[in-house]
Formats: structure tokens, C-alpha cells, sequence
């Protein structure tokens, strides 16, 4: 008897403590709590009904009250498949449950009456000829909830069979002490398989949940992509370019970053996730370039010195585009980092660059990566203004510069790359 009121109280708290944290848990929408919180507050019921019964404390005025404590027990107990049907999400359960509970309260009532299926004497609760129908009721259920248990693993694709599996076995390991060897554990195995049940649920749901968080960011990070690209496309078309200087110059800053973090420069900043931004917004460097006018992106020959302080403007208003285009669709490090790029590129190792005359490591070291790439491509490459340079002119001129405009360590580790940037060219 020790052990049995062992196994109860254990039920009870187990139930208890998943109900209280079912009800405070953000996770599930109020009718999936609704329907976890039944199951636990039912099996509760019966559990303590059972004791009640069994506890070895009996007195014969309390038959009545018994009787009917039973048939709600009776009539409670095969509908827990069904409440454990509607926490793991099928629709249409409460009706069923509704119908089944019922049929099972008229039944065991009028057998209750006729002390069918159990009856109180003097001695205390006895099994009655007919309590094979309170166990076809409760076959029957755990039928039930096979059928729905395989539903609902189809439902998430059949993912952790293995706790579907055990969730029956204890199920059934609990059950058929009771009907055959009256030890009663049953309950104490529903509260177990009922609390799987849950695990089950909602892990699954939170991999959906995940599942679904990943490709909404995906298809975030597409559409940030195809706004950067799509911007950059625009502004390089004024400039009589096409989106091949932003893909080189892309395929120049990634490379760059890596070879320099495989010499063991700026290791601690060059990440993988540095490396990526870089990658993706190195398109929006020339963004700025939407406020310099036509007449002099377009122009064939040498600037003015007031037409290239127009010009300069496309740096400090490249970081304030990107913030207008890109805000409210991403975060502030993405904000960030594209805003450095475009507002700082121009700037220059010894500090005579603009737009603010910073210098040395004072540069965002992603502009001192953009800088490096761009002014190479520029050189490489056939303007309104100019003639494409041979490979080895603009390689001189990039280490020449190299403490003056350019980082010195990034231009020794782009210098140790020549082939490698020559074939990005091609």
C-alpha cells in the first residue's frame, strides 16, 4: 500500500508541476494549452478516484459516493486517449471526446446500477462480472490513440518514432498490470506517457517553429541581397558601368579577407560572418554616387577641383542611403557594416582621404579591404576617362600606395596574390 500511495502522489505533482508550467509557457497558443491542461487535470481526477477506492480505507455509508466517484473515473479514463489525441494537435477531438465520454457515462452508469461492471459491499470495491466492458472501453481508446499518434507523426513527417514508441509501451506496461495482476500502476504510466506526450509535441513544433524562422531569414537575406544588387545596378548604369565592377570588386574584397586571415592578419575580426557581410554589401560602396549629377559621372575627361568636391559628396551620403534602403528590413550590424563601406572607402591610410580625414586603423578595416579592391578594379579597367591598365602598372601602383592610401599589411598579403585577383579580373 506504501508503494501504491507512492505512485499516486508522484502522479499528482508529476501532473501538477506540467500543468503550471503549461500554463506559463509562451511557446503554445491557448487552445493547445487548453487541451495539455485537461489531460493533466483528468488524469489528476482519476488518479485521486482511484486511491480513494483503493487506499484501504474503507466504510460502507461511503458506497454511494464511491459508486459514483468510480463512474466518473470509469467514464474519465478511456477518454484520456482522446484528450491526449488534442494535445498533439488533431482537430475535431473535443466533439469526440464529448461523444465518447458520454457513451462511456451511460454505460457504466446503468451498469453501475446493476453492479455490472463494479459494485461496493461491505468489504469494499469488487470487480463485477461485466468489467471486461470498462477494459474493451479502454482498448478500444488506446486503439484510438495509436491511430492518432501514427497521425500526428505523419503530420510531423514521422520524426522521433522512438518516442512515439515509447510513449505506447509504457502506456501498456502500465495498463495491463492493473487488468490482469490488479498492481496498480496505470496511472502513474498515463502521467508519463501524457508527459512524453507533451516533450514529444512540443519539440516537434519548436523544429517546425525553427524550420520556419530559417527560411523566413532566408528569404530575408534574398531579398536584402536583391535590393543591394539591384541598388548598386542602378547607380554603376549612370556611371556608364555595368554590374561587372560590383561583382569583381565583391569577388575581390571575399578574397582578400581570406587570404589575409590565412596569413594571420586581423584574424580576430576577419570571421566567417565578417567575411560574408563584407561579401554582401560590397555592392552598396558607390551608393552615395545617386547624388552626384550626370554631367559629371559621365564625364569624359578631368574633373574640376569643384566638380571632384561634388564628387567626394557620394562617400558621407553613400552611408546615409544605406541606412534609408535598408532599415527597418535588417538589423543595425548590417546597417552598420554597409554604412562603413560606402561612407569610408575613400579614406586613406595617412589620413588625406575623405570624407572625414581618417587614418590608419581608424578606417573600418572593411573599407581599408573595399578600398584595396575598388581602386584596383578602376585601374583595370576601360572608363569614359580612360584606357584599361596592364595587370602589372596597376600591381605597382596598388604597393607603391601601399602606407600612403592603402593598409600596408593588406596590400603586402594582395601582392602575394597576384594570380589569384587576375583570374577574379577574367
Amino acid at each position: 500500500m506504501t508503494f501504491y500511495f507512492g505512485t499516486i502522489i508522484l502522479t499528482e505533482l508529476l501532473m501538477l508541476a506540467m500543468s503550471i508550467h503549461v500554463i506559463g509557457y509562451s511557446g503554445f497558443d491557448r487552445k493547445q494549452k487548453d487541451w495539455f491542461v485537461l489531460t493533466f487535470l483528468c488524469i489528476m481526477m482519476c488518479a485521486a478516484a482511484e486511491y480513494a477506492v483503493h487506499c484501504g480505507v474503507y466504510d460502507e455509508s461511503f458506497a454511494g459516493l464511491l459508486t459514483v466517484l468510480t463512474v466518473i473515473q470509469f467514464s474519465t479514463a478511456p477518454v484520456l486517449a482522446v484528450l491526449f489525441s488534442g494535445a498533439l494537435g488533431l482537430e475535431h477531438q473535443s466533439i469526440v471526446a464529448a461523444v465518447y465520454f458520454l457513451l462511456n457515462l451511460l454505460i457504466e452508469g446503468v451498469a453501475a446500477f446493476f453492479g455490472a461492471v463494479f459494485y461496493y459491499d461491505s468489504v469494499g470495491y469488487h470487480r463485477g462480472d461485466y468489467f471486461i466492458l470498462y477494459e474493451v472501453f479502454f482498448v478500444i481508446s488506446l486503439a484510438y490513440l495509436i491511430v492518432c499518434i501514427s497521425i500526428a507523426g505523419k503530420r510531423f513527417r514521422h520524426r522521433d518514432m522512438g518516442t512515439i514508441l515509447m510513449i505506447l509501451v509504457i502506456l501498456v506496461a502500465g495498463i495491463l498490470p492493473m487488468t490482469f495482476y490488479k498492481v496498480n500502476i496505470t496511472y502513474i504510466a498515463i502521467a508519463i506517457a501524457a508527459s512524453l506526450c507533451y516533450i514529444y509535441y512540443n519539440d516537434l513544433n519548436q523544429e517546425d517553429a525553427l524550420a520556419e524562422l530559417v527560411i523566413n531569414q532566408d528569404k530575408m537575406s534574398r531579398m536584402q541581397e536583391q535590393i543591394i544588387s539591384g541598388m548598386a545596378n542602378l547607380i554603376e548604369s549612370r556611371d556608364t558601368e555595368t554590374g561587372e565592377h560590383i561583382a569583381r570588386t565583391s569577388a575581390y574584397v571575399k578574397a582578400l579577407a581570406e587570404d589575409a586571415r590565412e596569413a594571420g592578419i586581423y584574424t580576430d575580426e576577419l570571421t566567417d560572418h565578417f567575411i560574408t557581410l563584407l561579401y554582401v554589401l560590397a555592392p552598396m560602396h558607390d551608393v552615395g554616387k545617386i547624388v552626384v549629377p550626370d554631367q559629371i559621372l559621365k564625364k569624359p575627361g578631368k574633373l574640376t577641383e569643384e566638380e571632384f568636391e561634388k564628387m567626394k559628396q557620394h562617400a558621407a551620403a553613400g552611408g546615409t542611403v544605406v541606412r534609408n534602403v535598408l532599415s527597418g528590413i535588417t538589423e543595425e550590424e548590417f546597417l552598420s557594416f554597409g554604412s562603413d563601406i560606402a561612407t569610408y572607402h575613400h579614406e586613406k591610410w595617412n589620413g588625406s582621404g575623405y570624407p572625414n580625414g581618417l587614418k590608419e586603423e581608424e578606417i573600418p578595416l572593411c573599407a581599408r579591404i573595399m578600398a584595396i579592391a575598388d581602386v584596383f578594379d578602376a585601374l583595370i579597367s576601360e572608363r569614359c576617362y580612360k584606357k584599361a591598365m596592364p595587370y602589372e602598372k596597376a600591381f605597382k601602383i596598388i604597393e607603391e600606395e601601399a602606407g600612403e592610401h592603402f593598409d600596408p599589411k593588406l596590400v603586402e598579403v594582395f601582392l602575394k596574390h597576384k594570380e589569384e585577383f587576375q583570374d577574379l579580373k577574367e
